[in-house]
Formats: structure tokens, C-alpha cells, sequence
């Protein structure tokens, strides 16, 4: 099997996965039960939480674990908007972002909230000044994520906190689930980031919410005293321990495997440049472990299912929005054509894949286009 869908999930590494099945048989209490299982769980947790700040550069406080990226981003975004409703009504998003900050930013606006989403413009990314113009008085929250989880583009997010943060009464939220372990985020100048494990080889039903302490939030999921009280339920101390491992190792080989996965997408960039037919849809600038590509003569579908019986593991856009029939509106607002849209396949890279599977994309793909594709 050829696996290029690493921007959906990624394998669990090895010594991940050992960390945490010693985790499961033995730190399976409670971490809020008094008895000696349950504090020496509740000691594992805080000091992973400890490692994961100090490896982003925050405080022990400003962790919060969640259970994957979607609840993060609902917290951060709704969890916000509730909870300082008295300080504005607006709220400035993209019009590509993955589909659970669109949906928290649907729900928000069927209760008032005025959500404005910027466009794209031809680099895939909100420009800085696009997001200064349309500040207001009473802009509330501004979330756009880091890279686009589609096409790669890299939004500017150190600028753009730069002139969130000269509006006193506005806050910026990045999805970072991309970007986290591949390329350097600022922390210190986000007011939220998201980061999910098993986009970096951790196990899934583990991600977490940095916040900064001034952030005041509205919970979501209600119980006890979880996680400073934001997040009611069992925490899931296996996972969110492991996560410290998950994290520090993605941070120690970051560049190493940017070198690495970035002479696998120039190679297949090139060779999709050259094919009768063929397009690269992502930016010229855009992160490395992203590739969209399209080919004229064979629709998204007909793709999908036919590299699939060779072996080979691609998406058409998100996973999360994989069972809609529609074409991407990640690739239509970047202006490219209908037809593009509905012929494009996402490849996505990691410090797993090899160049020779990259040659081996290539052959399947004359095959299929010789075999199954229309004539130019």
C-alpha cells in the first residue's frame, strides 16, 4: 500500500504506540480519584501538560486537553462568542475553513452573531490586509487556520495577530492542525491554537486547545472540574499523556522531515506539471506536505476508485466533507474551473513516504489515464 493521505491521519508511530498501551494497563484510573492509582494518574497528566507548554512555549495552564480538533475549534470559537457576547457581535473567518469551524461559525450566526467570511485571494491565503480592512468596532473573535488542510496555502498568522491585537476587544484563534509539527507557529502572539495527535502520528481521541489565561471561555461539554472546568468528563489520561511523546518527537525531526517530504512533492510536482492534461492546484508557496492536483481527463471519482485498486490512497478534498457529492469549494474560491474542482485529488506526505512511492504514483497514474481516462 501506498499511503498518501497523511492529511487525513497519519500512523501511529511505534514508540507512541508502546507509551500508550503501558499507559492503558497501567495509568487506567481516574485522575480526579483520590486513591494512590488515581493521584499517580493525575501526576502523569500535569506533567505532560508541563512538557506539551514548554515545548509551545506557553504556561501549564494555557494546555487544555480535548478529544480531537473539531471539539477544540467548537470551544475556541463558540466557547468564546458565549462567553463575551457583552464585548462585540462580529466575527471574521475565511471562506475555506475545515468543516467544524464553518459549522461553529453557522451555529453561531442561527443565535445573532454577525459571521463575515473573507475570501482567498490567488496565493489560497486571507491576506493581512484583507483582514485589517474589515476589523470593526465590535469584532469580537477572528479564527483562520494556519495551512489549508485542501491545498496547503499558508496564512501569515504572526501578522495577522499582529493586527488583531490592535483592536482592544478582539481575539485570534488559529487551527493549527496542519501546520503543528511541519512548520513553526508563534504561540506567544495566538490567543487560541489547535493541535490534534493523529495528524502527527499520535493516537486518535487526543488533541488539545492552547489558551492563553486572559481567555475567558464558555464550556460546552458540562460536568465536573476537567480541565480548569471547560470540559467536563473522564479525561482520557492514556492518550493525553502520550501526547507529550507524540508532540516532542514531531518537534525533534520537524526539519529533517520537511527536507524530506518537500523532494517528494517537488518530484511528483514536476512530473504532474509535465502530463498531458495535468494541473497543480495547490499555491506555489504552499506547505510541502500538501499537493492538489487535477487531470482533464479523469473526474475525482474515477481516480479515487481506481488508484485505490492498485494500492494507492488519496483524497479528493477534506475527509470530513469526503462523502459529499459536491466539487471543492476550497479549489472553486481559489478561481479555479468547475472542471478542476470536480478532477481534483489531494496527496498528502509524511516522514513515512518514499520517493520510489512517488515513482510508483506516476506509473499508476499513465496506467489509469491510458486505461479510464477521456481523450484530450
Amino acid at each position: 500500500m501506498i499511503y498518501f493521505d497523511n492529511a487525513s491521519t497519519t500512523s501511529v508511530r511505534p514508540e507512541v504506540a508502546r507509551v500508550y498501551k503501558k499507559l492503558v494497563e497501567e495509568s487506567f484510573a481516574n485522575a480526579d480519584s483520590m486513591h494512590s492509582p488515581g493521584r499517580k494518574t493525575k501526576r502523569q497528566l500535569e506533567q505532560a501538560r508541563a512538557h506539551i507548554a514548554r515545548f509551545l512555549g506557553v504556561d501549564d495552564s494555557e494546555i487544555v486537553f480535548t478529544s480531537c480538533a473539531s471539539e477544540s475549534n467548537s470551544l475556541a470559537i463558540v466557547g468564546y462568542a458565549l462567553a463575551n457576547r457583552q464585548r462585540g457581535n462580529h466575527i471574521l473567518t475565511s471562506n475555506v475553513e475545515h468543516s467544524s469551524t464553518r459549522h461553529a461559525m453557522d451555529f453561531l450566526e442561527s443565535i445573532g452573531f454577525d459571521v463575515e467570511r473573507l475570501p482567498i485571494n490567488e496565493r489560497g491565503i486571507v491576506s493581512v490586509q484583507t483582514v485589517k480592512d474589515h476589523l470593526r468596532k465590535d469584532t469580537l473573535l477572528v479564527s483562520l487556520m494556519h495551512v489549508n488542510n485542501e491545498i496547503g496555502s499558508i496564512n501569515p498568522i504572526e501578522a495577522i495577530a499582529d493586527v488583531v491585537h490592535t483592536h482592544p476587544t478582539c481575539v485570534f484563534h488559529s487551527d493549527c492542525v496542519q501546520s503543528f509539527g511541519k512548520i513553526d507557529i508563534p504561540f506567544q502572539k495566538l490567543d487560541m491554537a489547535t493541535i490534534s495527535a493523529h495528524k502527527i502520528h499520535g493516537v486518535k481521541g487526543s488533541a488539545l486547545l492552547m489558551k492563553k489565561n486572559r481567555i475567558q471561555l464558555q464550556p460546552l461539554v458540562f460536568g465536573g472540574q476537567q480541565e480548569q472546568g471547560l470540559r467536563g468528563g473522564t479525561e482520557n489520561a492514556p492518550a493525553n499523556i502520550a501526547l507529550a511523546k507524540t508532540i516532542r518527537l514531531a518537534l525533534e525531526e520537524q526539519e529533517k522531515t520537511y527536507d524530506h517530504v518537500k523532494t517528494i512533492r517537488d518530484t511528483l510536482k514536476t512530473w504532474v506539471e509535465s502530463f498531458p492534461g495535468g494541473h497543480v492546484l495547490s499555491p506555489e508557496d504552499a506547505l510541502p506536505y500538501i499537493l492538489n492536483v487535477s487531470f482533464d481527463q479523469i473526474t475525482s471519482e474515477v481516480l479515487l476508485n481506481a488508484l485505490d485498486e492498485k494500492g494507492i490512497c488519496v483524497s479528493a478534498k477534506s475527509t470530513c466533507d469526503s462523502r459529499s457529492s459536491q466539487a471543492s469549494e476550497v479549489i472553486l474560491a481559489l478561481n479555479h474551473s468547475k472542471k478542476d474542482a470536480s478532477h481534483a485529488i489531494r496527496l498528502s506526505f509524511s516522514k513515512d513516504n518514499t520517493l520510489e512511492e512517488a515513482k510508483q504514483f506516476m506509473q499508476a497514474m499513465k496506467e489509469i489515464v491510458e486505461n479510464y481516462g477521456l481523450s484530450l
